[in-house]
């Protein structure tokens, strides 16, 4: 009996070793593959195209997609002219890396010019990076003039189509402005109004007189 007994206590406390170390160590597991390896994949892109560390380190940290934000890089570095260094900050300062990035190549990619700066700068400050791109490929597709010009044309048109103010009125449909006016007069006190006598005569009461009593005569 307890030669079974041993056996048995030999086989269950490795399977509990075990079995404890992997609850423990499952969920660092998963947060190291959920959370780290897009920080990770960050870090080595922007380092691939020659960003220091001190700068891939700061850039990855902050950024809220840091995958996004070095697919920007890298893609701007490797298909176009444009430097790592240069891209890093618009890449960073974008709400949609991606779509920077494919605003960049996209442009330079149908333009003559072997470089072309500005082109970074144009799609930074678009709303609409891709919609942007395609305004300057399509003008540059039928129209013959320069890269800037259809820069210029299309972040000009953005900028009308999003800048309404709020307070926008036609000016021929304007309405009469209301101006309020207040009384400052100051309004006369309330006096209590004035009562006249009362008409009715108050009836006289008679005195009243002690009945006469008669003394009696002394005989």
């Amino acid at each position: 009996m307890s030669k079974s007994y041993s056996k048995s206590t030999r086989l269950v406390v490795p399977l509990l070793a075990v079995a404890g170390w992997v609850a423990t160590s499952s969920p660092s597991v998963a947060v190291t593959a959920s959370y780290s390896n897009d920080y990770r994949v960050c870090a080595a892109r922007l380092l691939s195209v020659g960003i220091t560390a001190e700068s891939a380190s700061q850039a990855c940290a902050t950024a809220l997609r840091p995958n996004d934000l070095s697919a920007c890089v890298y893609r701007i570095q490797r298909q176009t002219q444009i430097p790592a260094t240069d891209a890093l900050s618009p890449c960073r300062q974008a709400r949609r890396p991606l779509d920077l990035s494919t605003c960049v190549t996209g442009i330079n990619q149908y333009t003559k010019e072997a470089v072309n700066p500005g082109v970074l700068g144009y799609c930074g400050r678009s709303l609409s990076p891709v919609s942007f791109a395609q305004c300057v490929v399509g003008l540059r597709a039928e129209i013959d003039f320069a890269t800037n010009q259809a820069l210029e044309s299309c972040i000009d048109a953005g900028d009308r189509i999003s800048g309404f103010l709020p307070n926008f009125i036609p000016a021929t449909n304007r309405g009469v402005e209301f101006k309020p006016t207040f009384d400052t007069t100051p309004s006369p006190a309330v006096k209590p109004p004035i009562t006249a006598p009362s008409t009715t005569p108050t009836p006289v009461v008679p005195p009243v007189t002690a009945p006469n009593q008669s003394q009696p005569k002394e005989r």
